[in-house]
């Protein structure tokens, strides 16, 4: 029987401030969601879900320790110092 184990990670401090940041300069507050590890066991298969922050309604997903936001799934990739123009073209 395959049991599923979910652990919730916490934003790091470092990220929560660059979005944060990119939203001051756009007059807009991000609502956080923390990411979770998602664990198999008795395999070693693990899913990493993302932090995601929703600005303007609109959702980026975050990992810690990346300079990447991600808008609505991973195909569409943003550097965080970019993150302040796209959602300001996104308004």
């Amino acid at each position: 029987m395959i049991k599923i184990i979910k652990q919730e990670i916490k934003i790091s401090h470092e990220l929560k401030s660059k979005v944060e940041w990119a939203c001051r300069l756009n007059n807009t507050k991000p609502i956080f969601i923390n990411g979770s590890l998602l664990k198999l066991e008795p395999t070693n298969i693990g899913y990493l879900e993302p932090h995601r922050a929703i600005i303007n309604n609109k959702t980026y997903l975050l990992f810690n320790g990346h300079e990447f936001a991600y808008y609505r799934d991973l195909n569409t990739k943003i550097k965080l110092s970019d993150l302040k123009d796209f959602i300001k073209k996104l308004k």
